[in-house]
């Protein structure tokens, strides 16, 4: 069974920096592509980032030259590093396991302008 706990979410205002990560279990993470969404008040989720197994990374055009993802293997670990955060990044954040449907309980990043 696949878990995915987020943490590392707050109020931050426009122009800061939060960095989140995801603890994943239940799988093998260093075989799986692991990815990031976000959904905002009112909207529907929305794919924010991706890394594969091997490191490739592939970005939302929203998100592109602000937000890094990255992954350590040795602590089963998805990052999102962000920065210059506009009000407009605002909503619970998401990790996933690219080919699996499950989701964890998402954290939550308020940036205010």
């Amino acid at each position: 069974q696949v878990q995915l706990v987020e943490s590392g979410g707050g109020l931050v205002h426009a122009g800061g920096s939060l960095r989140l990560s995801c603890v994943a279990s239940g799988i093998i993470f260093r075989l799986r592509a692991m990815g990031w969404y976000r959904q905002a008040p009112g909207k529907q989720r929305e794919f924010v980032a991706q890394i594969t197994a091997a490191g490739s990374v592939t970005y939302a055009d929203a998100v592109k030259g602000r937000f890094t993802i990255s992954r350590d293997n040795a602590k089963n670990t998805v990052y999102l590093q962000m920065v210059s955060l506009k009000s407009e990044d605002t909503g619970v954040y998401y990790c996933k396991v690219i080919t699996n449907n499950s989701w964890g309980q998402g954290t939550q990043v308020t940036v205010s302008s």
